[in-house]
């Protein structure tokens, strides 16, 4: 099961609501391999204990995070790590057109790539 109470921190007096930070920190540990595919997610309950978070808190970031594709919930057996990351598959459409579209355009790789970085800043 995915010890989430080991490396997930939330910071109560943080900017970022505390369903969002663990939203994100989830979201992390699945795209660096800490959570890989197929991986069972503690409880809700659970999670809130270790986290000493409210269960309505887990349980918005869980919500959240199976809205987006991210996580699986199979009713009594719990919450997995989807087999698949819905970001692989939008990114790489988005990557396809736009180099296509730099390709049309004349624009070569190193300026379509500066035209990403600035749209990040």
């Amino acid at each position: 099961m995915g010890d989430l109470g080991e490396w997930v921190q939330v910071d109560p007096d943080g900017a970022r609501p505390l369903f969002d930070q663990l939203r994100t920190q989830i979201i992390g540990g699945v795209r660096d391999g800490r959570l890989p595919p197929g991986t069972r997610l503690p409880t809700v309950r659970d999670l809130a204990h270790q986290l000493n978070m409210a269960v309505n808190t887990v349980a918005r970031a869980y919500r959240e995070l199976e809205a987006a594709g991210l996580l699986e919930t199979r009713g009594r057996f719990g919450s997995f790590v989807a087999r698949i990351d819905p970001a692989d598959a939008a990114m790489a459409t988005a990557a396809h057109q736009f180099a296509a579209a730099a390709k049309a355009l004349g624009v070569c790789k190193d300026d379509a790539l500066r035209y990403v970085e600035t749209a990040f800043t």
